[in-house]
């Protein structure tokens, strides 16, 4: 299905966190390696199964719009790639390919207090239907810039997960 419009998008958003606790910095272009992740972001090395996380910008939108604030920046939600265009894999075992990169989804981005601390109600607005996002580990990696495709490779059946 590569070509579909649900299966294929764009890169819109890049982002990085050099320590815990810090803004978001938003980049335009970036390496990202097998090793550690998004060049100077902390949670890469750290990590290997979460090196990355992807946000898809509709599933963003409606989560900010149920917590009453349409305009609050996809950074508040503290990913490090943010995509358009594209119906990102609901399982592990998934694959997307960004530019040349090459992500594994390990798991769903789990919403955590800390989106609250961003907007009240926003970790429950992003539970349903992944639109936290996703979790991923480095296949391959490469650079990324603003702008670049987006494919879904491998999409394997939705798994569902609920809040404590």
């Amino acid at each position: 299905m590569p070509g579909d419009k649900d299966t294929t998008g764009r890169l819109i958003g890049i982002a990085r966190r050099p320590a815990r606790l810090v803004p978001m910095q938003e980049i335009q272009s970036g390496k990202i390696t097998v090793a550690a992740g998004l060049e100077g972001d902390h949670k890469g090395i750290k990590f290997p199964d979460r090196q990355i996380t992807v946000l898809a910008l509709e599933a963003w939108r409606a989560a900010a719009d149920e917590a009453g604030e349409p305009a609050l920046s996809w950074t508040a939600r503290r990913a490090n790639l943010l995509v358009q265009g594209v119906h990102l894999p609901r399982a592990a075992g998934g694959v997307v390919r960004i530019g040349q990169v090459h992500l594994e989804v390990t798991n769903q981005t789990v919403p955590c207090r800390r989106m609250d601390d961003a907007l009240d109600g926003l970790r429950k607005a992003l539970h349903p239907d992944w639109r936290g996002g996703i979790t991923c580990r480095v296949l391959e990696g490469g650079k990324v810039a603003l702008g670049d495709p987006v494919e879904v490779l491998v999409s394997p059946p939705q798994r569902v997960i609920r809040l404590p």
